[in-house]
């Protein structure tokens, strides 16, 4: 899913197109990976991970290779949302909601390793793809993470054949959530998962706007493709940390808290970007926002673990995870939007910040409709 924020400035060049026209494949991208987390959910709540994650090893392996022939902007941007946005999805929020019944004890901790995969993706393929691209060409690139997809994902795919513990499935099946459900609170289940939505479009439109743009933003300020790559790398790299470490926070405080956290770090982290656009200071800054932000959005799972019934888990953390990417799809088209009406990403970074703000308020209100209803039963 982060190939497509390599090539952009190549795409670009070779289409001669503007940067918001350029930003479209990422846009669809992300709207496929949205609607594949949900459909992804649904389908793993009644027949396990296993099936789905073979059909979207395939899917990848057929939107890269398409993606390689496309001719203009517009049949590269429809493989990318459909091939490839749909079939990323299944390794993140299906994927995470399926371990997430695995544990009770340490379920955040788990979530999050798993949610980490695709950070490591971020952190491992950019600096891979930058060298081809250099030397050869993005369709290249592109065949090579075609080959990669099949022959890495099926077999381990293979491998998740175990059926998940009897005993959790019967808790589930029977809606028996008091176990697993460690909050309460007097917002209804379905204005609270409306919140969550709401809540993970405004993150990660706030989010997007780095993790986007970074690698066109460096190329903008004379410091080239190699350095915006690398600073990618390290944002992602550093949201490795983030996710493992909001994990732990998860199982010692809550989802809720550690959102908030999450939320509060990631806008003072954009507020830095606006000051400090050198080379050596952009490096330290995007390592600082990779590890404000990246335990934020695996952090939607476990907030649906602790609030809502475990035998929905599957279709409602897809949704949720859907609208995160919903929000990272408009705030890359947004930021593009912003700066080919201002030639500079500096309004963006404001934009991000007040979207950021949004989700601060989602939940700080959770928080403190949670603590009502403890008060209320006591």
């Amino acid at each position: 899913m982060w190939a497509v924020v390599v090539v952009l400035p190549a795409v670009q060049d070779e289409f001669g197109i503007d940067r918001s026209e350029a930003s479209i494949p990422y846009t669809t991208t992300m709207i496929g990976f949205a609607v594949g987390n949900f459909i992804f959910g649904r389908l793993i709540d009644r027949f396990g991970i296993v099936l789905p994650m073979i059909a979207a090893s395939l899917m990848l392996g057929a939107g890269f290779t398409l993606g390689a022939m496309a001719t203009n902007v517009w049949t590269f941007a429809i493989i990318q949302g459909v091939f490839i946005g749909i079939g990323s999805a299944i390794t993140f929020g299906p994927l995470i909601a399926d371990i997430s019944h695995w544990f009770e004890r340490n379920r955040g901790i788990a979530v999050a390793a798993a949610a980490s995969g695709n950070y490591l993706a971020g952190t491992f393929w950019p600096l891979v793809l930058k060298d081809i691209i250099a030397t050869d060409s993005w369709r290249d690139a592109y065949m090579l993470v075609a080959i990669a997809s099949l022959a890495v994902m099926i077999p381990l795919a293979l491998l998740l054949r175990r059926r998940l513990p009897a005993q959790t499935v019967e808790l589930s099946s029977a809606n028996i959530t008091p176990s697993t459900n460690k909050f309460r609170t007097d917002i209804s289940p379905r204005t609270l998962q409306i919140l969550l939505c709401i809540a993970g479009i405004s993150c990660c439109v706030a989010m997007s706007m780095p993790q986007v743009h970074i690698v066109a933003y460096c190329a903008d300020l004379g410091f080239g493709v190699s350095a915006g790559a690398e600073m990618l790398a390290i944002m992602l790299a550093g949201g490795i940390v983030s996710r493992l470490l909001s994990g732990f926070l998860a199982d010692h405080i809550g989802g809720v808290r550690t959102v908030l956290l999450g939320s509060f770090l990631q806008c003072l982290a954009l507020f830095l970007y606006i000051p400090f656009n050198g080379l050596v200071s952009l490096y330290v800054v995007s390592l600082i926002f990779g590890l404000s932000q990246g335990g934020i959005v695996p952090s939607y799972a476990i907030i649906v673990r602790e609030y809502l019934p475990a035998r929905e888990a599957g279709e409602r953390v897809g949704l949720v995870i859907m609208m995160t990417v919903v929000g990272m799809a408009l705030g890359g088209w947004i930021s593009g939007v912003i700066y080919d009406l201002t030639g500079s990403y500096q309004a963006a970074f404001i934009n991000g910040i007040a979207w950021n703000m949004l989700n601060m308020g989602i939940m700080g209100l959770l928080l403190w409709r949670t603590r009502q209803a403890k008060a209320a039963r006591a």
